[in-house]
């Protein structure tokens, strides 16, 4: 256990940011499966709109460093790439 008391602090943001991110990751985790779900039965509607707030869940997160911008982006551009393909 730390003895400094700034090492004590960064041990109690570090644990607050990690759990900020896994909530973070798990929601986005939430929505591509829904996102999946809707593809699978053709559902382009439900899709097009689980993309525009999937999309701004992985900009919001990668503007907060819980992922890396070019891997929101590569995601972004996976499932636009699957949605284009059932319209």
């Amino acid at each position: 256990m730390a003895n400094i008391k700034s090492a004590k602090k960064r041990i109690l943001v570090n644990n607050k940011r990690s759990e900020i991110n896994k909530s973070r990751k798990s929601e986005i985790k939430t929505y591509v499966k829904k996102f999946e779900a809707a593809i699978q039965d053709n559902n382009y509607e439900a899709a097009k709109e689980l993309l525009i707030l999937i999309q701004k869940k992985l900009d919001r997160a990668s503007s907060k460093s819980t992922m890396h911008s070019n891997a929101a982006s590569r995601r972004v551009s996976k499932f636009t790439k699957k949605l284009n393909s059932i319209a």
